[in-house]
Order: C-alpha cells, then sequence, then structure tokens
C-alpha cells in the first residue's frame, strides 16, 4: 500500500542476475553505495533508475553478502486497476515492462534496502497447481544476454 491505495499485481515475468559471475548485474564489478542492497539479506529490495527515468525493482535472492537478484520486469494488475492506471496515466500495457510495473506500483528509490514484507511491498505466494512458464534469454542488456535467466508465463 502507497499513499493509502494498494495495487497488487500477478508477476507473470522476471529475469536473474548473479553479482560477481555475471557481468550485466549491477554487482558485476563489486559493493557500491547503488548496489548496496543487492548485497543484503534474501528479500531486500534493490530500486534502481534506468536510463535516469524508470524505476526497477529487483528482489535479493542469494544468501547476504552474495549479491543476487530477480528483476520484476512485468505483471498482471488484480487489484487496484483504477489506481495502476492514475498512476501510469494510460489504461494499457499497465504493468508489462520493469518501469511500467513499478510506476503502477507506485515503487521508487526511497525503497531500495527495504525488506520485502516490512513496508510498502510485499509477496504472497499463490497455492494450487504450478504456473507453466518458458525460459527465454535476457533482454535489454548488452553483456551476457545469452543467458536463459528470463522467466514469463507460458501464456504471455
Amino acid at each position: 500500500m502507497v499513499g493509502g491505495e494498494t495495487v497488487e499485481v500477478t508477476i507473470d515475468e522476471v529475469e536473474a542476475y548473479c553479482g560477481k559471475d555475471d557481468p550485466a548485474s549491477h554487482a558485476f564489478r563489486g559493493r557500491t553505495d547503488r548496489t548496496a542492497p543487492m548485497f543484503g539479506q534474501p528479500g531486500t529490495i534493490y530500486v534502481y533508475r534506468s536510463y535516469g527515468i524508470h524505476w526497477c525493482v529487483n528482489i535479493v535472492a542469494g544468501a547476504e553478502g552474495v549479491a543476487q537478484a530477480v528483476l520484476i520486469r512485468g505483471g498482471l494488475v488484480t487489484k487496484g486497476l483504477a489506481t495502476a492506471v492514475a498512476r501510469r496515466g494510460r489504461s494499457d500495457h499497465v504493468a508489462d515492462g520493469p518501469g511500467k510495473l513499478s510506476q503502477a506500483l507506485a515503487i521508487d528509490g526511497s525503497m531500495s534496502g527495504s525488506e520485502v514484507g516490512i513496508g510498502d511491498i510485499s509477496l504472497q505466494l499463490h497455492a494450487g497447481q504450478p504456473i507453466p512458464y518458458v525460459t527465454t534469454p535476457r533482454i535489454g542488456i548488452s553483456k551476457a544476454k545469452e543467458r536463459p535467466w528470463r522467466f514469463l508465463t507460458a501464456d504471455r
């Protein structure tokens, strides 16, 4: 919940980034003030600006001190669509990209370093049948893009 408004999405696209072993990772060259959240405990939020325009949100997945994170690339709004549309200023392509998703959820740099479930960002696992997914090479990067570390729902 941000500003008294709740928006929920079902995540349907993510990409993995693996720190010092991944030249596409922001943490490839080591810890900086900017990348410090990536070295936090699992569930730490790492938010950065893409091209100086869009906020992008990652969730740390590696052990504390090991900069591994998952970029949340897209989702389907399941609650609070009117709020998400108002935040985006449009009713199409509301959360189908990392910057769009962050804007729809009102995620910004002030959230970097916070923890999932403490503050404005929470995750819930869905019980039931596994959701079919496919893997592809990562997109929107120039290094190590051939790695099949992009995961998206099969129906996307």
